[in-house]
Order: C-alpha cells, then sequence, then structure tokens
C-alpha cells in the first residue's frame, strides 16, 4: 500500500523509531546580487513529521472499520429483520392451525360430551321406566310434576343441540346442569317411592292385623247383635198386642148371621185382647185388612197406616183404651159395596206398627 511505502521511505536506519529521527536540517537561502541570476536549485520538499502521518493512518483505519462495522451492523438488521419476518411469519401461522385445532378439539370434546349427556339421559329414563308404573303412589304429591318440567327442559336442550353444528360450550354446561336437577328429582322420586312401598307394606301387615281383628270384633259383634236381636225380638213380642179367637163372619142387614156370602150385606171380624203387662198401657187402633179370592183388597174409607216404613191402606180400623187387661168380644165392620164371590178370605190385624194376626177363612156360597 502507498502508506506503508511512505512510511518505509521515512523510516531511519537502525533500531530509531519515527519518534527518535533526527528532525530535517532548514537548508541555507541563496546568496544575493550577482549569483542571483542563476537558477535556484530546486529545493526539496520538506519531510512531514511522522506522527502526523501515523495519525493520518489511524484516520483512515478507524473509517474504513467504520464503514465496516455501519455495513456489518446494517447487514445483521437486516437480517434480524428478514429471519423476525420469516420465523413471526411462521409463528402466526402455526398460532392460527394451532388455534383451529384447539377448536376442533373443543368441538370434538364437546360432541363426546354431549354423547355422554345423552347416554346419561338415557340411563334416566330406563331408570324412570322402572318406577314410572308406581307414580299412582305419588298422585298426589309435586315431585311428579318437578321430574316432568325438568324432563321436558332436557329434551327441548337436547333438541337444540343436536340442531346445532358449532357446539355451544354454555349450552353444554346448561344441558349438564338440568341433568344434574333431573338425576337429583329422579333419585328423590325413587327414595320416595321406596318409601310409600315400604309404608303401603307396613299399612298392608297392620291391615291384615286390623282385618283379622275386625273378623274376630265382627263374629264377637254378629253373636252379640244376635244375642241382642233375640233379646229385642223376645222383648218386642213381649211387647207387642196379642189377640185371640178371631173369626171372619158374613152378616145380613140386621147384622144376623148369612151362611151365604154372595148375600152379605157386611163383614164382621171379631177377637179378644188378652192381658199382657208387657205391652204398654194406652189407646190403641186395630188395622183391619181383608184381601179377596181374587187378591184385592176390600176398600176402605182412604184411611192408612203405617207398617215397616211404608204407608199402608187397610179395610177398616178401630180405636180401644188399653189397660193390660183383657178385653174380649171386640168387633170391627165392613160394608159390602159389591156382590162377594165365595172362596178364600185373608184377615190381617196391626197395631204399634206390628202385624199382630194373619189367618184365613173359606166362605162359601
Amino acid at each position: 500500500m502507498s502508506n506503508e511505502n511512505d512510511y518505509s521511505r521515512y523510516q531511519p536506519q537502525g533500531s530509531q523509531t519515527p519518534e527518535s529521527a533526527p528532525a530535517p536540517q532548514p537548508q541555507p537561502s541563496a546568496p544575493q546580487g550577482a549569483g542571483a541570476s542563476r537558477p535556484t536549485p530546486q529545493q526539496p520538499e520538506p519531510k512531514k513529521p511522522l506522527r502526523q502521518i501515523s495519525s493520518r493512518m489511524q484516520n483512515v483505519d478507524s473509517k474504513k472499520m467504520i464503514y465496516i462495522l455501519t455495513g456489518v451492523a446494517a447487514a445483521a438488521i437486516i437480517i434480524a429483520a428478514i429471519l423476525f419476518l420469516v420465523f413471526h411469519s411462521k409463528d402466526v401461522n402455526n398460532q392460527k392451525i394451532a388455534r383451529q385445532q384447539a377448536l376442533q378439539i373443543e368441538q370434538l370434546e364437546m360432541e363426546k360430551e354431549e354423547m355422554r349427556l345423552n347416554n346419561e339421559y338415557a340411563q334416566l329414563n330406563s331408570q324412570f321406566a322402572q318406577v314410572e308404573n308406581q307414580s299412582i303412589l305419588l298422585a298426589n304429591d309435586s315431585i311428579v310434576e318437578k321430574y316432568a318440567a325438568a324432563k321436558a327442559k332436557v329434551e327441548k336442550l337436547l333438541q337444540e343441540l343436536n340442531q346445532e353444528k358449532t357446539k355451544n360450550r354454555a349450552r353444554i354446561k346448561q344441558l349438564e346442569g338440568e341433568l344434574a336437577t333431573l338425576k337429583n328429582i329422579l333419585k328423590e322420586y325413587v327414595e320416595r317411592i321406596d318409601q310409600l312401598t315400604k309404608e303401603n307394606e307396613s299399612l298392608k301387615k297392620e291391615n291384615a292385623d286390623v282385618k283379622r281383628q275386625n273378623s274376630q270384633l265382627s263374629a264377637n259383634l254378629t253373636q252379640a247383635t244376635r244375642s241382642n236381636q233375640e233379646l229385642t225380638d223376645r222383648i218386642t213380642l213381649a211387647e207387642k198386642l196379642n189377640v185371640t179367637g178371631v173369626n171372619l163372619s158374613s152378616l145380613k142387614k140386621n147384622d144376623k148371621i148369612e151362611k151365604n156370602i154372595t148375600k152379605a150385606k157386611r163383614l164382621m171380624v171379631t177377637f179378644t185382647l188378652p192381658p199382657n203387662n208387657s205391652t204398654p198401657v194406652g189407646e190403641k187402633t186395630i188395622y183391619l185388612r181383608i184381601v179377596n179370592p181374587e187378591g184385592d183388597l176390600l176398600p176402605g174409607n182412604g184411611i192408612r197406616f203405617s207398617f215397616e216404613g211404608q204407608s199402608l191402606d187397610c179395610t177398616a180400623a178401630k180405636t180401644i183404651e188399653y189397660a193390660g187387661e183383657e178385653i174380649g168380644g171386640i168387633r170391627i165392620y165392613w160394608d159390602v159395596t159389591s156382590v162377594l164371590t165365595p172362596g178364600d178370605y185373608t184377615v190381617e190385624l196391626f197395631a204399634d206398627n206390628f202385624r199382630i194376626y194373619t189367618g184365613h177363612f173359606m166362605m162359601k156360597k
């Protein structure tokens, strides 16, 4: 290089360094006067100091180094920028791909979760079907309405999810919550039915015991009722009026006996009331019913009486005062209104809501 040649040209001999070289000696000036016309020999150019040359060389090297370093730094920055853009683009693409994969994975997980919830709902329905026929035990219980409402919500959510192409995490969570509610209600439902079943079994056992006791009590009551009825009947029979000597006769117009029933003008029934201390004393009305051979009741004057919850017509009636002593020769008359036929006539007497006499008389022509 030229700098090195210049430097070697001014380099002194020996071991002297440029700093220790002797300074150049000044040249004598040309004489004045006659010798002035002689051409003046060319003076050699004074040599530059080595320190200046060294400093200049250092400045040149520093500038070149700065240029080199600047270029390297610029190249490094450009390369770094290119690498950054390349890697950043790859990173963006990778992130995009990763997000897409994450979304796909999330969709698959949600579809899997939806399938699991579908299976869980199917299991709940199967469990409910096993106890559904026992819902009659809970006919008046609000738990049936609660289960029906929760089941309707689950079915609606499942239908909506099946129609959605993109699954929604919030709706999956909502379905999971509704299924949890349905599961709890079903659990309560089953526990309630089990409890009622146990209670029913206990009640059945108690009912069986009660039925046995009732059966025994019924048997005892029947026996007691029979005994009471017999006693009542005996008391009733004891209180009932008795009659003796009952007779049916046909009479002429003058109340003489008429043997030919077809010519009778009146019918007469006679009887006697024997003494009875068990019969309440007082006024007694005796009702007479006569039924002809044709089965028709001989009509009275619109007199009616009560017997065993019914209101009956009678042929005639008579009121007497009974004091517990015998009354004989009692007569009850009935006026014939049309020709009577021969045959079997039925005579009935009633008093105090009792039939005290029934008898049959053959009336001839």
